[in-house]
C-alpha cells in the first residue's frame, strides 16, 4: 500500500535499472547528465519560469523526505496528542499525511487525512504546540474537505532588513510603466507590478506600511511626473498626514481639511466635497481623452507631454465608499465604477488603499485589477483581496506581526493565483524630500518631450 501511494520509489530504481540493461551505463549516465545539464540551462535561460514551474515540485519533493519523512512526523504529531489510540486493537493511529507542496522558499502546504474521532477543532487547539514542533513562525488549519484538512506554514523572514525605496529613473525612457518597481519579492528578485492598464487595489491595517506603497510608484515614474508625461491626482481623505510633504508632485490634490469647492457639471458649477471634485475632474478628462481616440481612429494610447498617463491615488478608500454621506458615497462608487471599467485604455489608472476591504465597504473591489494584501486584521480580509482559496495557499497576511514588518505582504502573479510574499521599500522623509526635489513638474513640458507607447 505505502509503494502504491509512492510510486516514484519503485518506478524510479527500475527505470534505472532497466535503462542500465538495455542501453548500457555509458548511456544512461549520458541521459541522466544531458537531464541535469537541460534543467540548469532551462534555469540559467528563464529563471522565471523554472521558478514557477520546476522549483516548486523539487522543493516539495525534497521537504516531504526531510522535514516531513514518516517516522519524524509521527513523532511530531504524538508529541502534539494529535494521534489515536484504537480501543480494539491497541494500535496508535497517526493522521496520514497526503501531499506537501511548497510553493515558495518559505512556505509549505501540507494535506492531512485525519482519524476518526478527530475534526477540524483538535488540530486548532494544538496550532500553537504544532507550529513549535515543526519550527514555523506561523500556520493556518482549514478543512479541506471532509476528513480531510489543510495545514499552511510559514517559515522565517526572508526581508530581515529594511528595504530600500525605487530608485527614480534619470529619464523617462527608463521608466517601464508595465513594471513599476515597489520593493523585493521572498526570493530576492524586484518586485514589480503593471500600472498600464490595470488598477490596483492595497489592503492593509494601520502600521502595515501602505505609505510604502504609495511613494515607491511615484519615485518609480519620478521623471514622467517632472515632464508632465504621467499625471498624478491624490485624493487624501486623512487630512493630508501622509501626503502633503508631497503636494508639489501632484497635478489635483484635495484632502478632508479642505474646504468645499465649485464643480462645473455642464448645467453650471455645483458646490460639493473637494474630494469628489477630484474624482469628477479626473472622470471628465477621461472621457475628453475616450473622444479624442475615437475621433483619431486609435486603439492605442501613447503617453507623452499633450495626453499624459494620468494615475488617481486615493489614499483611504473607505472614508469615500463607506464613511462619507450617503449622496457621496453613492457618486463616488458610480463614478470610480466608469473609471475602472472605462479608463485602462485610454491610459487611466486607479491606485487605492484601504483597511477593510469588505463588499458593502468597497462595493467595487472587483474590479480592480491587480491587488495586494500587507498585514490585516482578519482571517477573512485575505480571501477578499487575493482571491478565495488564497489564505489556504500561503497567504496569511493576518499573521503578520504589528512591529519589525512595515511594507510586508503578499500579491498573486499575473500566471499563477499563488500568492507570494514580498516587501516594499521605505521611504524616509528625506526620500519624499528627494523625490520632490527631482520630480517636481516643471512649468511647461520640455519642448522635445518623447512618446512612451503604452499598451491598451
Amino acid at each position: 500500500m505505502w509503494l502504491a501511494r509512492h510510486p516514484g520509489f519503485l518506478a524510479t530504481p527500475a527505470a534505472v535499472t532497466a535503462s542500465v540493461l538495455e542501453l548500457g551505463p555509458v548511456t544512461t549516465g549520458s541521459l541522466a547528465a544531458s537531464t541535469l545539464v537541460a534543467g540548469l540551462g532551462w534555469y540559467r535561460a528563464h529563471p522565471e519560469s523554472f521558478t514557477r514551474i520546476a522549483s516548486p515540485r523539487l522543493r516539495s519533493a525534497r521537504r516531504r523526505w526531510t522535514r516531513y519523512i514518516g517516522q519524524s512526523w509521527r513523532s511530531t504529531l504524538d508529541f502534539c496528542d494529535l494521534t489515536v489510540d484504537d480501543r480494539r486493537t491497541g494500535e496508535v493511529l497517526v493522521p496520514r499525511l497526503l501531499k506537501v507542496a511548497s510553493p515558495t522558499p518559505s512556505i509549505d502546504v501540507v494535506t492531512v487525512a485525519i482519524r476518526k474521532g478527530q475534526s477540524v477543532e483538535t488540530f486548532r487547539n494544538a496550532q500553537a504546540e504544532l507550529a513549535s514542533a515543526l519550527g514555523a513562525d506561523a500556520i493556518s488549519i482549514e478543512k479541506a474537505k471532509p476528513r480531510v484538512l489543510t495545514v499552511t506554514l510559514v517559515f522565517g523572514n526572508p526581508f530581515e532588513d529594511v528595504i530600500p525605496p525605487a530608485d527614480i529613473p534619470g529619464d523617462p525612457s527608463e521608466v517601464d510603466l508595465a513594471a513599476i518597481e515597489l520593493g523585493d519579492t521572498e526570493y530576492g528578485a524586484v518586485w514589480t507590478e503593471p500600472l498600464a492598464g490595470q488598477h490596483w487595489l492595497i489592503s492593509g491595517g494601520t502600521g502595515s506600511g501602505k505609505g510604502s506603497l504609495l511613494w515607491n510608484p511615484l519615485r518609480a515614474m519620478g521623471p514622467m511626473i517632472r515632464d508632465r508625461v504621467a499625471r498624478i491626482s491624490m485624493i487624501d481623505p486623512k487630512g493630508g498626514m501622509e501626503t502633503e510633504r508631497g503636494r508639489p508632485l501632484f497635478f489635483d490634490y484635495a484632502t478632508s481639511a479642505d474646504d468645499e469647492t465649485e464643480y462645473d457639471n455642464g448645467d453650471g458649477d455645483e458646490v460639493v466635497d473637494p474630494m469628489l471634485a477630484v474624482l469628477f475632474r479626473f472622470r471628465d478628462r477621461m472621457r475628453e481623452r475616450q473622444e479624442q481616440l475615437r475621433e483619431d481612429g486609435l486603439r492605442k494610447f501613447t503617453a507623452s507631454a499633450g495626453t499624459p498617463f494620468e494615475v488617481l491615488m486615493i489614499d483611504e478608500l473607505m472614508m469615500l465608499t463607506a464613511l462619507s454621506g450617503r449622496r457621496t458615497v453613492s457618486e463616488v462608487n458610480r463614478v470610480l465604477a466608469e473609471i475602472l471599467t472605462q479608463g485602462r485604455a485610454a491610459g487611466y489608472a486607479v491606485i487605492a488603499y484601504v483597511q477593510e476591504p469588505a463588499k458593502d465597504i468597497v462595493p467595487v473591489r472587483d474590479l480592480f485589477t491587480r491587488r495586494i494584501s500587507l498585514r490585516t486584521g482578519a482571517a477573512s480580509f485575505v480571501d477578499m483581496v487575493l482571491g478565495e482559496g488564497a489564505r489556504d495557499r500561503g497567504a496569511l497576511a493576518d499573521e503578520i506581526p504589528e512591529t519589525g514588518c512595515e511594507g510586508i505582504g503578499y500579491r498573486t502573479s499575473e500566471t499563477s493565483r499563488q500568492p507570494i510574499r514580498v516587501r516594499a521599500g521605505y521611504s524616509t522623509d528625506d526620500d519624499i524630500d528627494e523625490l520632490v526635489r527631482l520630480c517636481t513638474p516643471a512649468d511647461e513640458p520640455p519642448a522635445d518631450s518623447n512618446v512612451y507607447p503604452i499598451a491598451a
